[in-house]
């Protein structure tokens, strides 16, 4: 078999370098030749993961259609979410526990999802269906992974196989769960010199919604403060992207990892569809959502519920 690339979602997470890096050395053990891509640069929380356990961030690509002919998925099967040019490659394998939303193959595909809080806890599963050993380096890996998604536990996106697969990894690793956990968060939280845009470009997905184009982005924070000091120009610069993007509606989640609150701005419309969604009422186009930390559980059901019905 020729080539294949291995990619998570655009704007990547832990969880999708993770998932990109830790399933390709699968493949590779299985005797695939395989390469972890990256659909964008890798954030400081990320970052700092790949530092500590001695990786190199994947490169970065635009397209794959001009290296290879076939690809697996990690982490997300939504069209909008992935390279541009999927549809002129052969998707091989997708492994996700997101919805499942716009997307068809022509051929038959191996397609492993499951509603756990993060994709590298159904990879340990495949390294262990295969018998193949994960080396200590990717196994701490795969804990960041694990840790970011589930916030260390407190998502509500967290199952109890989130937690026995991260404490498994933690012993592969060799280290102490909850003190690296707490630094891994801490180190995404630095947003100080970051602009509006690479704000709200840093965790951002879009989502059909019936008729409606919603851009999600999301940020964590210790205090929601360093973000909402720049609020004048994070609603100017949603506003731009949205006339750019062609998004109806525009929202940034900004969550406390301490508090396990967030705090959301909105603009765009129908602007209503928030308030309903949330049972919540905007002042200044932004609300508090306690308990919320979840864009995938808290979110984007609430509001495709109020936008599709």
């Amino acid at each position: 078999m020729s080539k294949v690339l291995i990619f998570g979602h655009k704007n990547p997470d832990t969880d999708a370098i993770a998932s990109a890096i830790s399933f390709a050395y699968l493949q590779n053990q299985l005797g695939v030749d395989s390469e972890a891509v990256s659909l964008g640069d890798v954030t400081e929380e990320t970052q700092y993961a790949l530092n500590q356990f001695n990786f190199k961030a994947p490169r970065v690509i635009e397209t794959a259609a001009n290296e290879v002919t076939k690809v697996m998925l990690v982490d997300h099967n939504e069209t909008q979410q992935s390279v541009e040019d999927i549809s002129e490659v052969e998707v091989l394998a997708v492994v996700d526990h997101h919805r499942i939303a716009n997307f068809e193959t022509t051929n038959p595909l191996y397609y492993r999802a499951a509603p756990v809080g993060c994709t590298n806890t159904i990879i340990l599963k495949l390294f262990k269906e295969n018998n193949i050993v994960i080396p200590k380096e990717l196994a701490g890996l795969m804990l960041s992974a694990i840790v970011s998604d589930t916030l260390l536990f407190k998502s509500p996106t967290c199952t109890n196989e989130d937690v026995a697969a991260a404490n498994e990894l933690a012993e592969l690793a060799a280290i102490d769960l909850n003190t690296y956990g707490l630094n891994l968060l801490k180190a995404g939280t630095n947003l100080s010199n970051k602009s509006a845009v690479e704000l709200l470009d840093m965790d951002a997905k879009s989502f059909p919604m019936g008729e409606k184009n919603v851009r999600v982005a999301q940020v964590n924070v210790v205090d929601v403060n360093d973000v909402f000091s720049k609020q004048e120009e994070l609603e100017a610069t949603m506003v731009e992207l949205s006339v750019v993007n062609h998004y109806d509606l525009f929202i940034l989640v900004v969550t406390n990892i301490l508090d396990s609150d967030s705090v959301i701005l909105a603009t765009g419309n129908p602007i209503e569809a928030v308030e309903e969604a949330f049972k919540i009422k905007l002042e200044n186009n932004k609300a508090t959502l306690k308990g919320v930390v979840s864009r995938k559980k808290q979110i984007v059901p609430q509001l495709t519920k109020v936008l599709t019905k």
